[in-house]
Parts: C-alpha cells; sequence; structure tokens
C-alpha cells in the first residue's frame, strides 16, 4: 500500500425492502430475501470450510481473505462455521477488503434482518471503525479476529504480507464493477494464495474465468445460486498444509503502558508471560494519576499520521473489548476538547476536517469553538495493573542484565536467575540502551512535570479533558491534572517549583476562562511529579524485531522484539503496538499495513544511516 493514501469515501446505499443496494454500482450485496443461503453455498461450503475447521489443530490457524466486505455476511457466517466445527484453541483471521465501507446505521439495518447471527455481528457493530485508510483490527470472538482493509482492493492486496488459506471473491459484479477485477487483482490473489489454497466466487463471468486461469489457479465452472446459471470455484497448486501458531514462553521486561500492554496481548494469544520490572508497576513515566488519550489530526495521511489516527481508534476498541475503565477514577472515555493553541494549529485542525481524511465521527467543531475527536482519560497506573491481572501473567521484580537471541533466548536477571525462553520483549523505554549491545537504539529523554490543583465548586463538575499547548483534566479524588513541560536538557525526574509557575502560565493563557474558575492567582496548587519521556528521533516508536546494525539490518536477532520511545502519548499507542509485536512473535497476520510496519520498524534507523554512509558501523 501506498505511503500517502487518500480518504476513504463511504458506501452510498438505498434499501429495497431488506436487502441494500448499491447507489454507485447499481447492484445488491446480496440476492433478495436469500442472503444467507448464497453466502453458505456461494462461499462457506465451496470453500469445504466446515471440512478444513474440523481437521485444524489446537495451535494451528486458518487465514481467509475476502475481496469486499460488504455488509460482513461473508465473514460471519464463516465465524459461525469456525465455531461450530473448529478445536477450541484453534485460530481464525478473517482479511476483507473494502473501498467504501457502509455507514454504521447503514450496517446495522443490514445485519438486523439475521439475529442468528448477533454472537458475532454485535461485536462487528460494536467495534466497526470510522472510515479511514488502512488496516482495522476487530475481535468478533477470542479466537476469531478481523482485520479490516478499507482501500482498493487490488492494492491492499498487492501490497499485503498476509498468506491466505481461502478466499472469497466478493464485490459488485463485474458488469457493474468491471475496474476491482481486474489483473493486478488477479496478480495479488496469485501471490498472496498458499500451497492448496481454494477460492470462490458467485459469478461466472468470462474476465473473472480468464484473469484466475492466467495467474495460475485451477478453475470449474459449477451450476450457479438462485437465478444465476453458474459460478466459479479454484484452487491454487500444490497441497494445502495447516500453519502452527507460535506459542511458548515470554519475557517482557518493563510493567509500564508498553510492558503491561504487550504482556496482555501474548496472554490473549495463548502465551505464557513472565513480566518482570524492580520498579514495581507504572512507577515510571506511566505513573501519573491521569493521561490523555487523543492525538492531533492531520490532513496528510503519510504512515506517521496514520499511526497516530489509527493508534487512537485501535487504542479505543481495546478500552471497549476489555470493559475499561470501570469508574470515573479509573477514567472517562467521553473524547476530547481541542483549543488550538495558534493559528496555525488551527488551521492544520480545520484542514484535517475539510480534506476527508478525519471523517465527522472522529473530528467535529464544538459549540465552544474548539475541536472534539474521540479519547478522553485513564489512570495509568490502574489500566497496567488491570492489563497484568491474567492467568497467563506473571509479575516479577527483577530487572534484566543481558541476552542472547537465539530460537530459545537466554537471559541473565540481576537475582543471578538465568531464565529461558521462547521470546524476549524490551519495554524499558531509555533503561533498554544500558543493555549490552543497545548502545546504538536512537533513544532521546525530555523531562515533563505535570502539575496537580485542588477542584472548586464550579470545576469539579468539567466533564471533559481539554488540549491546548499542554493540557487539563476533569477532577479525579478532587484534584485536577494540568500540563506537561518539555524539558530537552534535563535527565532527572526532579520536581521543581519553575516548572508549576510554567504550567500555570500555560494554563492562564490558552484557557483563561478555567484558570479563573480555579482560582486564579489563587489556585491551590497539592502537588507535582516528573518523570522522563522516551523519544525516538522520528518521534514514532520503536516497534518491532531486534535488528543486528553490525550486519544486514535485514537480519533480525531471533526471539528478541522492541516497544520503546512512545514519547508523550503512550497511552495512546501502546495497544495496537503490543498487538503488532505479539502477532509477529506468533507468526499471525499483523494488524497494520506493510507501510506503517514499516514505519516503526526499528531497522528504519540503520538503514537511514546506510543510505547515507555505507560504511556505517555503530
Amino acid at each position: 500500500m501506498r505511503d500517502r493514501m487518500a480518504p476513504i469515501v463511504p458506501a452510498s446505499i438505498k434499501f429495497d425492502h431488506d436487502t441494500p443496494v448499491s447507489d454507485k454500482y447499481s447492484d445488491a450485496y446480496f440476492m433478495p430475501g436469500q442472503g444467507l443461503a448464497e453466502t453458505r453455498v456461494v462461499f462457506i461450503e465451496a470453500n469445504r470450510l466446515a471440512e478444513r475447521f474440523r481437521a485444524l489443530d489446537d495451535d494451528e490457524y486458518f487465514v481467509i481473505g475476502e475481496t469486499g466486505f460488504g455488509t460482513g455476511l461473508n465473514c460471519l457466517l464463516a465465524a459461525r462455521c469456525f465455531a461450530e466445527h473448529a478445536p477450541a484453541e484453534a485460530r481464525l483471521h478473517l482479511v476483507s477488503a473494502e473501498l467504501h465501507p457502509l455507514q454504521s446505521s447503514d450496517l446495522t439495518r443490514a445485519l438486523d434482518q439475521w439475529p442468528e447471527l448477533a454472537r458475532w455481528s454485535q461485536p462487528l457493530r460494536r467495534a466497526w471503525p470510522a472510515p479511514t485508510p488502512g488496516y482495522h483490527r476487530l475481535g468478533l470472538a477470542d479466537n476469531i479476529e478481523l482485520t479490516l482493509m478499507f482501500g482498493e482492493a487490488a492494492e491492499c492486496w498487492a501490497g499485503s504480507r498476509i498468506d491466505v488459506d481461502a478466499w472469497f471473491l466478493d464485490g459488485f459484479a463485474p458488469a457493474r464493477n468491471p475496474a476491482m477485477w481486474s489483473e493486478s487483482l488477479f496478480s495479488a490473489l496469485a501471490a498472496r494464495s498458499r500451497p492448496g489454497c481454494t477460492a470462490a466466487t458467485f459469478t461466472a463471468a468470462g474476465q473473472v474465468r480468464r484473469g484466475l486461469d492466467q495467474v495460475g489457479f485451477e478453475v470449474h465452472r459449477v451450476e450457479g445460486f438462485g437465478r444465476k446459471r453458474h459460478r466459479l470455484i479454484a484452487q491454487w497448486p500444490g497441497q494445502a498444509k495447516p500453519r502452527r501458531l507460535r506459542r511458548g514462553h515470554v519475557l517482557i521486561a518493563g510493567t509500564g503502558l508498553a510492558g503491561a500492554t504487550t504482556a496482555r496481548a501474548f496472554a490473549q494469544r495463548g502465551w505464557q508471560v513472565r513480566v518482570t520490572d524492580p520498579a514495581g508497576i507504572a512507577n515510571g513515566a506511566s505513573g501519573n494519576r491521569l493521561g490523555v488519550i487523543h492525538t492531533t489530526p492531520s490532513a496528510h495521511l503519510t504512515a506517521q499520521n496514520r499511526f497516530y489516527q489509527l493508534g487512537l481508534c485501535h487504542a479505543l476498541r481495546w478500552f471497549d473489548r476489555l470493559g475499561f475503565p470501570r469508574s470515573d477514577r479509573e477514567g472517562n472515555l467521553n473524547g476530547v476538547l481541542h483549543f488550538p493553541p495558534d493559528e496555525r494549529a488551527r488551521v492544520k485542525f480545520s484542514h484535517a476536517m475539510e480534506s476527508g481524511a478525519w471523517p465527522p465521527s472522529l473530528l467535529h467543531h464544538n459549540d465552544d469553538g474548539g475541536f472534539l475527536i474521540p479519547g478522553g482519560t485513564i489512570a495509568p497506573r490502574a489500566w497496567c495493573e488491570f492489563l497484568l491481572d491474567h492467568p497467563g501473567i506473571v509479575v516479577t521484580d527483577q530487572a534484566i542484565e543481558c541476552f542472547q537471541p537465539g530460537a530459545r533466548v537466554q537471559t541473565r536477571l540481576d537475582d543471578g536467575s538465568h531464565p529461558e525462553v521462547d521470546f524476549l520483549v524490551i519495554c524499558t523505554a531509555h533503561a533498554a540502551r544500558t543493555l549490552p549491545g543497545l548502545d546504538w537504539l536512537p533513544l532521546k529523554t525530555s523531562r515533563g512535570q505535570v502539575s496537580y490543583c485542588r477542584a472548586t465548586t464550579e470545576s469539579q463538575h468539567w466533564p471533559q479533558a481539554i488540549c491546548h499547548a499542554g493540557y487539563l483534566t476533569p477532577a479525579v479524588d478532587g484534584l485536577h491534572s494540568f500540563g506537561a513541560t518539555f524539558d530537552h536538557h534535563s535527565d532527572r525526574p526532579v520536581v521543581s517549583p519553575e516548572d508549576d509557575r510554567i504550567n500555570l502560565a500555560q494554563l492562564e493563557q490558552h484557557l483563561p476562562d478555567h484558570y479563573r474558575a480555579l482560582g486564579g492567582r489563587n489556585i491551590e496548587l497539592v502537588d507535582s511529579r516528573a518523570g522522563l519521556r522516551c523519544h525516538s528521533r522520528d518521534t514514532l516508536p520503536l516497534v518491532g524485531a531486534l535488528p543486528n546494525p553490525r550486519r544486514n539490518p535485514h537480519e533480525i536477532e531471533p526471539g528478541v522484539g522492541l516497544n520503546l520511545a512512545h514519547g508523550s502519548r503512550a497511552i495512546t499507542h501502546t495497544p495496537l503496538c503490543a498487538d503488532l509485536i505479539a502477532d509477529l512473535a506468533s507468526d499471525l497476520p499483523l494488524p497494520a499495513d506493510p507501510g506503517l510496519v514499516d514505519a516503526l520498524a526499528p531497522e528504519r534507523f540503520i538503514l537511514r544511516k546506510r543510505r547515507r554512509d555505507p560504511e556505517w558501523m555503530p
């Protein structure tokens, strides 16, 4: 997929009784009155899914690829078939492209007619993403995940690194939408098909039959469904072999936001997880009373800006699925109000709205003259404790001193023990550079201080977090959090009275009404907290396999991953990064498109250095 993507235009449809019909293509999403039966015959039975699901072992997984998601009916029936026939510990990954996703209300109306699919359609409706380009990972069940690729099908699949066991070749009929059934799509299907992969489609059009045949599929025309005389089934050459997902013992260094989310992601995939941190849970940069889940919108859909956008949406799906926060003391996900601090920032917000890159469900004007985006506040330590409270996770208080990569990773902890694990993830922020062999990591620190003031009668009812040049949170336990300072020249997390004055001055300048309501010059400061943020040189985190800078940077160190450098937005970014590193270690399809994965990969800095100086060595 391209680094800079175009905004997504939602589908425009009308309903003919209960059947959605596309205004653009003048074609129905499924056969009127026979949607379930059509999908069962044309896609589920034609791909022999029940038989293949029954043949899986507990530690195996299956991937279905689709060229047009539509209402999701095909994927929902596949999920039901998997739940009925597959072993309980096997996993199903559904990966579907969609150029024009349905509006949420249209999706709900389309799916309401099938209450028998509610077990899987309810999670889909609840987590239905905003129409933004890239990958969107949704959980339909504990062992069934759906990755929606919003974009043109041929481009999504050509840029994908996901290999497929069975194809649902769905979409509007070739006569109505010939552009989708292109040579580039068929080439992408061939490139992403595993040996023995099957394919099925409702159409028997010559364009489709020839396209599949020319790229190497063995194609058969069979009896059609309903009024259609024929349809196609196909198979890629070779013997199908199930894939085993990788599981085992993982050691995670660090119990802050990166470490806790990573631990939970591994545990949910069936790993036995040990998390170790001598400072205790979330006592570093993740230890503030409240954190704000937010991002800054941009009209330019580069990989970096898409990470900020998709990371926010992914985090909100995590919170919703896990049922956190559980009380106002743990946070409130009721949106974040942005008051841009200057005209340049205000123009940037406006351009993001006008471009279509940020649809109204993600960004709109507020009555007070600000901009409202999804998000809210979370108590970081409570969130980390919640994530680590899982039967597959053990938390200890040792520090990792060194490690040796390999098929089995050798480690040494400061208590003299030498645990041997299948995977190691380092989530210790700037402290990672103290480990032998990691002094080359391009990490920077900035000191920040947040101030806490007493709520007033007026302020204690403020409902939402507010971002300006800094931020102001609603009151929790009678205290507001506000700040925070940025000091790139200090590496000592020591509280400074001067930083409290800076935070107060910033509050007075950008939120003068709130400043006065809090008491103005008589604001009662109660406490302060200083910490060190960890950044990379390009401000994106380092997430992925550990490279060896003294060899080919594409040659990774086996069994070791990084999840570092989340700066001031770790609470927003770490859920997506945790899923990325856990899927990478488990040999599962990744939750982000290749452009975004490469933008986060730690070897990017080595590659940049080598481009400027081919002889560079750290």
